[in-house]
């Protein structure tokens, strides 16, 4: 049996990753910072270490076949950045991998990164792709174009009455499942790739995803389009006017509203389900 260890296990889509490892008959091995607290991750054994500490990941990958690493963080807290642990942690755990001999580590990345090069959260994770890529190990990048769990914003706002969009609301993307995300990912390494670029079945405009999550709560669609030069205004400002654990996220918000956000389509699951069970969640 091959052994997988899996960092960021207890996010979005680490959990879907140490299932579909699990389901194709991998052993795994999570990484966890407190294993009373995440006795749900889909993981053979919980490893319990900080990925900023590097002493606390000494031999803990021995054995393993793979390295894959989905952590990460949105809100930067707990006086973490992004370079703590979108870089350094990651970096950490390279660098325990190639002491260990795994063959090959993958890691989850952004879509159109070179895009948003000047964003701290895309800077600080691609600053670790050209550290992986140049280290002498085998690897693999994912690069998904956003997941279903962010949609949810669109439903958030419809929920309040309005959906705000910049410009027509025309920017494009194709969401993906999480579980789809990993099962996707999940090929991508066994078929030994570089890079795949990976979205969902179904691509939307920012105003198709209005439509939809008004449709979903059957109420009428209303929507307000700002001019993109507010957006583009923010982006500027926000660095000087927000603290930082909410003018990064929105840096990366704000800047991924600003592309066109399609990776190559995978996966079955369709966001206007999704968006059906949230709704239905919210019901009881």
């Amino acid at each position: 049996m091959q052994t997988v260890f899996i960092a960021g296990a207890t996010g979005y889509l680490g959990r879907y990753l140490c299932a579909e490892f699990g389901r194709r008959g991998w052993h795994v091995r999570a990484l966890v910072r407190e294993a009373r607290r995440a006795r749900d991750v889909p993981a053979h054994d919980l490893i319990e270490a900080q990925a900023t500490a590097p002493a606390t990941l000494r031999g803990l990958m021995e054995g393993a076949d793979l390295v894959v690493s989905a952590l990460g963080i949105t809100r930067q807290a707990d006086g973490l950045g992004y370079w703590d642990v979108d870089y350094q942690a990651n970096v950490n755990l390279l660098e325990e991998a190639q002491r260990a001999g795994v063959p090959r580590f993958a890691y989850v990345h952004v879509l159109n990164a070179d895009r948003m090069a000047r964003v701290p959260l895309v800077a600080a994770k691609a600053a670790f792709v050209r550290k992986l890529q140049l280290a002498p190990l085998a690897s693999t990048v994912i690069a998904p174009s956003g997941y279903f769990s962010d949609m949810g914003d669109f439903l958030d706002m419809a929920r309040k009455g309005r959906v705000w969009l910049f410009g027509a609301g025309n920017r494009r993307i194709n969401p993906i499942h999480g579980a789809d995300l990993a099962a996707a990912g999940y090929e991508a390494i066994a078929r030994g790739e570089a890079w795949g670029d990976i979205g969902g079945p179904e691509i939307f405009t920012h105003r198709e995803l209005a439509e939809l999550a008004f449709r979903g709560l059957g109420q009428t669609p209303r929507m307000t389009h700002l001019p993109d030069v507010l957006r583009r205004g923010a982006l500027g400002l926000l660095p000087h006017l927000a603290p930082r654990r909410i003018a990064g996220p929105a840096q990366f918000f704000l800047s991924a509203l600003g592309e066109d956000m399609i990776g190559a389509p995978h996966g079955v699951r369709r966001l206007e389900r999704h968006f059906e069970e949230l709704i239905q969640e919210e019901r009881g």
